[in-house]
């Protein structure tokens, strides 16, 4: 069964009755541009094939009713939210996440109430953007409830509006300061293509990804060590680098160039030198990438997510043993390229991979894993999948 299916069903289990209708969002990956997003750079993720999909019916009430399927086949329920009631710090766990965007969208014009079924197939923890994607499906789901078509003309808002919604609700209501990255892209990306973002400007272009074509695939290793971006990592890189942009006097590390780096590194502290320099060369990684999958050049890349992952590794210092070994374990093995792909602190890696070096690929790591007695990572190819929408039952 698909995820739509799933939400569904689930919303017949607990209501007895059918939807008004299903809106669902992708997990995506990074192929590459991490940490840049909140400091107004670029980034070039795509969209995975799995989905979490939100059901959904109206209420009058104001009173927001949400239940999840879990892994397990078992439902959870949140006890009714009265949606005006909401500010942050009064839901915890993970009702949060759907409560923050009843707590923004409120100010939208979807108030009225709506009961919500959520279910899907994107790994949790695993830094594919799992949260991201619970909350654009339940943003699409209630403005849907109230009319609201994102992107579809005149008078709706666009899908990079939303996006910013659902930073906020992570934002202010979760209390997890993450970037624009994930919601826009599982909000914006298409099928066949990654999408490169300026997050400043917040122009958007869809470049070619023809995996299939090009003989190549993107191999997942999901080492199962679980991050979370409400923990205090991820908010101390990002509070450095706001500290570094004040102190170089430009509006964020996105008007650092690289050839002005070597200038501007010598202005900071030793504390903030390292996360600068990650952020403007990965900015360049970012823009070279981009060439070269624009001129079709898609084997070629390989480099820049190795160089990416080191900066991450030695400057932004977010990888971990685990993903360091997968990494390093796909490139001994043929991996074209491989790197770490999300916050950090856990979650997955990638690896470019020619098709027929696939399966030895993911032996290795397997094998890698195996001998240093950690727990086996979870595998799977993925090819860049369409974004979040209504779904058809």
């Amino acid at each position: 069964m698909s995820a739509a299916s799933d939400a569904a069903a689930t919303f017949r289990t607990v209501h007895g009755r059918a939807p008004a209708g299903v809106w669902s969002a992708p997990g995506r990956v990074n192929l590459i541009g991490e940490h840049t997003d909140y400091n107004d750079g670029f980034v070039l993720p795509f969209a995975l094939p799995h989905r979490l999909a939100a059901a959904a019916s109206p209420r009058e009430d104001g009173v927001l009713t949400v239940a999840t399927l879990g892994s397990d086949g078992r439902v959870q329920e949140s006890g009714p939210l009265t949606i005006g009631d909401l500010k942050p710090g009064s839901v915890e766990g993970w009702a949060a996440y759907p409560a923050g965007v009843a707590w923004v969208l409120r100010d939208q014009g979807p108030g009225a109430g709506a009961d919500v079924a959520i279910a899907g197939d994107v790994p949790s923890g695993a830094g594919l953007s799992s949260s991201h994607a619970l909350e654009c499906a339940v943003a699409l789901a209630l403005l849907g409830l109230a009319g609201i078509t994102p992107g579809s003309g005149a008078g709706s808002p666009g899908l990079h509006e939303v996006a910013r919604w659902v930073q906020r609700s992570e934002n202010d209501f979760v209390g997890a300061p993450t970037g624009l990255l994930d919601q826009t892209a599982s909000l914006c990306c298409t099928e066949s293509n990654v999408l490169f973002l300026d997050v400043r400007s917040g122009e958007m272009e869809q470049v070619p990804f023809p995996l299939e074509e090009s003989g190549v695939r993107i191999l997942i290793v999901d080492t199962r060590t679980k991050h979370s971006h409400a923990e205090g990592g991820y908010g101390e890189r990002r509070r450095g680098c706001e500290r570094a942009a004040e102190l170089l006097e430009v509006k964020a590390l996105r008007d650092i160039g690289v050839d002005g780096l070597d200038a501007a590194l010598a202005k900071l502290p030793e504390d903030l030198v390292p996360l600068v320099r990650h952020v403007v060369t990965e900015n360049q990684r970012v823009l070279d990438t981009v060439d070269l999958l624009r001129a079709g050049r898609i084997t070629e890349i390989g480099p820049q997510l190795d160089a990416s992952h080191v900066s991450m590794r030695d400057d932004y210092r977010i990888s971990t043993r685990e993903l360091d070994l997968a990494v390093d374990s796909a490139r001994e093995a043929g991996a074209l390229g491989a790197r770490m792909t999300g916050g950090g602190f856990g979650g997955s890696a990638i690896a470019l991979v020619r098709e027929s070096d696939v399966d030895t690929v993911g032996r290795a790591v397997k094998a890698a894993y195996e001998a240093a007695d950690l727990r086996h990572p979870r595998l799977f190819t993925a090819v860049p999948s369409r974004g979040a929408g209504r779904d058809e039952l």
